[in-house]
């Protein structure tokens, strides 16, 4: 053989070789002492999970080893006194802030993107670790959430999967738009979410969506934490709801309403809306509009619960709030449970950043607490919200071909929602973050 041919050899088993090590799949074992594969079924006893290349690969009867399963040399996560299901989703959060008492509420004037970069970090932490793999983002400057979504899509930084709506589509002076400010700072505040007719309010979906906007978030109504005395009512009108819609729906996007009052609500699902988000004050009519247009509540109960408490320690809170607050927050309850009693869809969500990330499992408390039953509540956080998000055929349930979102607490949670607070497992697309 001469030297060419040699080094062409030589090549070609090096390359050979990079390639076996590049294709190797990576196979990981999880013994799952009680399993809930798919919420609202029974849970399973004995079961042995096989991830591959962070995908399900398989979900087996028994504790099978290595070998029984034709691998050699894989890890096996051992959860046989675990109760084991899948990876959370929370419908409505803010990562990239949280109420403060002690902040100073004008600190977002001297503060960057890299700053509030920086600042989500813990809070996104916090919330995979709570067992939220899956969380929909409804509020932020689209770059940073844009840049945050792609950092832990490539595990750059411990975080859970993010849809983002960018910041919402807003009426002018609504709850969204930026208030309490001089004219000449208000101005710097460059939103294009901002829109006044139907014909603005398309060009602010479009605009949104080439920002990256994954769904859309509109304010249908007044909001509690806008520092304006604007009430709590429909803000945008009809027509303009009914426009981004239509726009949204032209490129692939649904729609998620921020509403409170019944007008804003009834208005918004005749819009053809997917969610309402908070429906405070939903009344019968809304119930019927949610069956009809087979929409979805994400309630966001612990957001009410987490204002109430703020106002026993923060004497600074603006008056127009306190007002919204104290309005708001005594309605919530009835509303949560017309919508349960009258079998409105409902998805998990927390509106966290109005209160603290890590603190998600909460909701559960309070909407067992509503009446609802554990095992409804743990469906609405995994295959109700992944129907929500329309992603039920990767997220929601531990079966073969979706991701491989696992995680695990000590006891059942089906007996004590609690449970879900104290979270000691988290596996996000494969990798586990966190094992105690």
């Amino acid at each position: 053989m001469n030297v060419i041919k040699l080094l062409f050899f030589s090549l070609l088993v090096s390359i050979l070789s990079v390639s076996a090590a590049v294709s190797q799949d990576n196979i990981q074992i999880i013994h799952a002492g009680t399993l809930l594969a798919i919420p609202g079924e029974n849970p399973l006893k004995n079961q042995t999970v096989v991830v591959k290349n962070g995908m399900i690969e398989s979900v087996q009867s028994g504790f099978k080893t290595a070998s029984q399963l034709g691998y050699k040399n894989v890890e096996v996560t051992d959860l046989i006194n675990k109760f084991v299901l899948p990876g959370l989703i929370d419908m409505h959060t803010h990562l990239t802030g949280e109420r403060d008492p002690d902040a100073n509420p004008h600190e977002w004037t001297t503060q960057n993107d890299q700053d509030l970069a920086f600042k989500s970090l813990p809070y996104l932490e916090r919330t995979l670790h709570a067992g939220f793999t899956t969380v929909r983002n409804l509020g932020a400057d689209e770059e940073l959430i844009g840049a945050i979504q792609r950092a832990t899509d490539k595990g750059l930084i411990a975080g859970p999967r993010i849809v983002y709506s960018g910041g919402a589509i807003s009426a002018t002076g609504g709850h969204g738009d930026s208030h309490g400010y001089r004219t000449e700072i208000l101005e710097l505040d460059e939103n294009v979410g901002i829109c006044n007719g139907a014909d603005d309010c398309r060009r602010a979906v479009r605009a949104r969506v080439k920002q990256g906007a994954g769904v859309i978030k509109i304010t249908a109504t007044g909001g509690v934490l806008s520092n304006t005395a604007a009430g709590l009512s429909q803000q945008l009108t009809d027509a303009e709801m009914k426009s981004i819609v239509d726009a949204a729906t032209s490129l692939g996007r649904k729609v998620a309403a921020h509403a409170h009052a019944a007008d804003g609500i009834n208005a918004a699902l005749r819009a053809g809306v997917s969610s309402i988000d908070h429906g405070s004050y939903l009344d019968d009519e809304s119930v019927k509009l949610f069956l009809e247009n087979d929409a979805w509540l994400v309630p966001t109960l612990l957001a009410g619960v987490s204002v109430r408490d703020e106002l026993s320690v923060n004497d600074q809170i603006p008056p127009a709030i306190v007002d919204k607050i104290n309005t708001v927050v005594p309605v919530v309850e009835a509303s949560f449970k017309r919508a349960l009693k009258g079998g409105v869809n409902i998805a998990f969500g927390t509106d966290s950043g109005v209160s603290k990330h890590g603190e998600n499992a909460r909701e559960f408390e309070i909407m067992v607490d509503y009446g609802m039953s554990e095992d409804l509540a743990i469906k609405s956080a995994t295959l109700n919200a992944a129907e929500l998000l329309g992603m039920k055929d990767q997220l929601g349930s531990i079966e073969k071909g979706k991701y491989a979102d696992v995680i695990a607490v000590d006891k059942d949670p089906l007996e004590n929602i609690s449970e879900l607070k104290s979270i000691t497992f988290v596996m996000k697309n494969g990798v586990i973050y966190k094992l105690k």
